[in-house]
């Protein structure tokens, strides 16, 4: 892993350098390729439902999904430890697709996050150091917390801004009526940064002073009833309304014609709606972690229908087996559903649980563990 790591840092210095512009963003984009490749070698990325516990890191991931009711399951996920060949750096990302072609959507979406946020991350870190070509520059950008989300937050919306647009030119399937969320985190050290588009949710489990974990919402659901989101989509036009049979399930529509129904108000693809107030501009916040924060768990709506944030704290961290954590906290919400929702076809059900604290016992398995 050493060459790639040298390579990845010598790479901030060549981008500064403004001559060759195509030909350098051609290089880092065979950079990041080549690192995605070595990472899948050496098991630092999950795709699946298993475990994440890479020896000597603080990281230790949990994640499970679990197909619904509804056919396909159109929820994925990845866990990519070791991001960009950073030992202090974890990428995990939750994607639940919708439309008949969704579950190709959310794969896509899955595959080129990662890979196109490394790539604008590296550039736009080099374009901050490009008045000096040394390593102190470099160290100053990234010890300044304010400057550093700066450059995560413009690498997200520069991410977000290209994949939505290289589906809307993709041959292989169909999104003008399929679409996917998108969130996902990155851990650097003892920050984590939060990127959201859709109504999938990032939660915080950290202790209170009475010694209690308590849960601590990161993320908005993009709904289409929420104030901002609902006045942007009826400026253009669109309508946001409940059918009489899903009340309070608000949704958007075309101007003329009850359809699609989308219940969200951000989300890649769905191109029938993007003329009509619906966008894939990402919520990018920050949160240092301290030692009273334990874990934050990303999961689908499919989880948040049924399972309150509180809820979903609680079932973790009563799970004594961590690997278990996440397909414990998907059998919770399934049981939910079928109690609280009966009739009505069970959702995909995803969850990834990050805890921030990994034990380091000689026990411990330098590996990814995949399980059904």
């Amino acid at each position: 892993m050493g060459h790639l790591s040298s390579m990845f840092n010598g790479l901030a210095k060549s981008f500064s350098l403004r001559k060759g512009g195509n030909s350098v963003r051609c290089e880092r984009r065979e950079a990041v390729e080549e690192m995605a490749k070595e990472a899948k070698k050496n098991d630092l990325i999950l795709c699946s439902s298993g475990v994440v516990n890479v020896d000597g890191s603080n990281n230790f991931a949990s994640v499970f999904s679990k197909r619904g009711q509804k056919g396909t399951n159109q929820d994925c996920c990845i866990v990519w430890e070791e991001f960009g060949c950073q030992d202090d750096m974890i990428f995990c990302g939750m994607f639940d697709g919708h439309g008949p072609w969704g579950h190709f959507v959310a794969k896509r979406v899955r595959e080129a996050m990662p890979r196109s946020l490394l790539c604008n991350w590296q550039e736009t870190l080099a374009a901050q150091s490009s008045s000096s070509l040394d390593n102190d520059n470099v160290k100053e950008i990234a010890d300044n917390k304010q400057q550093r989300f700066n450059i995560w937050k413009h690498s997200y919306l520069k991410t977000c801004a290209s994949i939505d647009q290289e589906l809307e030119h993709s041959r292989k399937f169909d999104s003008f009526h399929s679409g996917t969320t998108a969130l996902s985190i990155v851990r650097q050290g003892e920050t984590i940064i939060i990127a959201n588009v859709g109504d999938s949710r990032a939660v915080l489990a950290t202790t209170s002073d009475d010694g209690s974990l308590v849960a601590v919402q990161l993320t908005v659901d993009f709904k289409p009833n929420l104030p901002q989101e609902a006045e942007r989509i009826t400026q253009c036009q669109g309508r946001v309304f409940c059918l009489d049979d899903e009340p309070g399930v608000h949704r958007v529509w075309l101007p003329d014609v009850e359809s699609p129904g989308l219940a969200m108000s951000r989300a890649f693809g769905d191109y029938c709606l993007k003329e009509y107030g619906l966008i894939s501009v990402p919520e990018v916040t920050q949160r240092s972690i301290s030692s009273k924060d334990q874990f934050v768990v990303l999961a689908s709506d499919g989880v948040w229908d049924v399972i309150s944030n509180q809820e979903a704290v609680d079932i973790v961290s009563s799970t004594e087996d961590k690997t278990k954590s996440a397909k414990c906290l998907v059998q919770c919400a399934v049981h939910a559903w079928k109690r609280k929702r009966r009739g009505i076809a069970i959702d995909d059900i995803s969850a990834i649980c990050l805890f921030f604290h990994s034990s380091h016992s000689s026990e411990q398995v330098s590996t990814i563990e995949t399980f059904k």
